[in-house]
């Protein structure tokens, strides 16, 4: 993801000044960005106090370290899965696959 050149608490105090009375051209070329991305910072964080802003941020990192770490583990199960298929004889591979195919 692409690393913005305002902070989120930047962003945020962006809005609340727009809420307050200030017109969004001004705050555009204040901050020196387009109409278009202070609408999308709006939609975005439309709402939210810098410290739920933080909170977001945090969840969505956490989120996408977990997905990673499910997606190891997957591999390593399909890896290890793989092993021992190649090691058991036919009638133990049908025993112990089709104990793990009604798990999934």
């Amino acid at each position: 993801m692409k690393k913005s050149r305002f902070t989120e608490t930047q962003i945020v105090k962006a809005i609340k000044a727009h809420e307050a009375g200030r017109k969004v051209e001004e705050i555009c070329r204040e901050m020196e960005v387009t109409p278009a991305t202070f609408y999308k910072w709006k939609q975005r964080y439309g709402g939210m106090e810098a410290s739920e802003v933080k909170k977001l941020k945090e969840l969505q990192e956490e989120n996408s370290r977990l997905k990673r770490m499910f997606a190891d583990l997957s591999l390593c199960m399909r890896l290890s899965r793989m092993r021992w298929q190649k090691a058991l004889t036919p009638d133990e591979k049908a025993c112990w696959f089709s104990s793990w195919s009604n798990m999934e």
